[in-house]
């Protein structure tokens, strides 16, 4: 079973939501490159949204990717594949090429539950258009049972080709990813099933595994688990771990050697005590990204207190 698994990183694409997607050209290249070495299925290279959609001035190009942009970065595509992320109402279908003309061979939709709807118009519109695709249910802790099901039939009938189960606060543990794959499992038997995850609670990459164990094939992860807030499933441990043959941890430590351990000082990603603090509460992290920004990023205490008072419980309710 395990075997049967396909590592996608998400560095550029995730990462990025650390550094506002302020990558060198080379270090992409390095990536993909280390990436390939190390026998990785697939690279998300990053969101495939659109500026004017967004009113974005700043030129952002793991943002909002361009297909000739693309071509220049990676000139030769070798076995490792392309991803892109796209979010509802954010993507202009005018700027997505058919696959044959595109440097990219994957598109993933990111909604929330709510959404699904949306979200699989757009996977129709992607599959038509002959990319692989993926449909990434985001803040699954906190989504009503009634609205999964309701979608879960929506799902069905879909071409979606893989449906995540997005753990975006880092809040679930092991028991509970593999509770959701069962439900995932049994509702949509027809699916194959994908798992991201954030490093939250030090959970990731055991929910990682979790989902692996129950049959999960597309296993997120990112380099040095560079990702929003407390980042993700190492790339790393999972070349490490998943006993396949076509695997090999030197060329992602490679990547880390070169480029990570200076990116690591100039930007904040990982297990901190705020972002441990959001995932205890099942929120988004939003709140401790923005603390981390401020005079008393490290009262911890403060912080517990501000999150956890009565106002932002009832605020949270409503």
């Amino acid at each position: 079973m395990e075997n049967n698994c396909k590592i996608l990183d998400c560095t550029i694409r995730d990462g990025g939501l650390v550094n506002n997607w302020d990558f060198s050209i080379e270090f992409v290249q390095d990536l993909y490159e280390g990436l390939n070495a190390a026998g990785v299925e697939y690279m998300e290279i990053g969101y495939k949204n659109s500026a004017k959609l967004l009113n974005a001035t700043e030129p952002n190009p793991w943002r909002f990717l361009d297909d000739d942009f693309l071509k220049q970065v990676i000139p030769v595509k070798k076995k490792t594949k392309l991803s892109a992320l796209v979010d509802i109402g954010r993507v202009d279908p005018n700027d997505v090429l058919p696959r044959e003309q595109s440097v990219l061979d994957m598109i993933r939709v990111a909604c929330y539950i709510r959404e699904v709807d949306k979200g699989l118009e757009l996977v129709q519109m992607f599959h038509d258009l002959g990319y692989e695709t993926t449909l990434n249910i985001m803040a699954l802790s906190s989504a009503p049972e009634r609205q999964l099901i309701d979608a879960f039939e929506m799902i069905k009938e879909s071409p979606v080709d893989v449906v995540y189960i997005v753990d975006s606060f880092g809040s679930l543990d092991p028991q509970d990813i593999e509770h959701q794959v069962k439900k995932f499992r049994e509702m949509l038997p027809n699916k194959r099933l994908g798992v991201h995850t954030h490093n939250n609670m030090q959970l990731a990459f055991a929910n990682t595994l979790s989902a692996m164990k129950n049959g999960v094939e597309f296993l997120d992860s990112s380099v040095y688990g560079m990702g929003r807030a407390a980042g993700n499933c190492n790339t790393e441990l999972l070349v490490s771990y998943i006993p396949k043959t076509s695997y090999e941890l030197k060329p992602v430590l490679g990547v880390i050697e070169k480029h990570m351990l200076e990116m690591r000082e100039k930007w904040e990603w990982g297990y901190i005590i705020p972002y441990m603090i959001s995932g205890v509460l099942n929120e988004h992290p939003r709140v401790a990204m923005a603390y981390r920004n401020t005079p008393e990023r490290d009262e911890f205490v403060n912080f517990y207190d501000k999150v956890t008072s009565p106002e932002v419980s009832v605020a949270r309710a409503k």
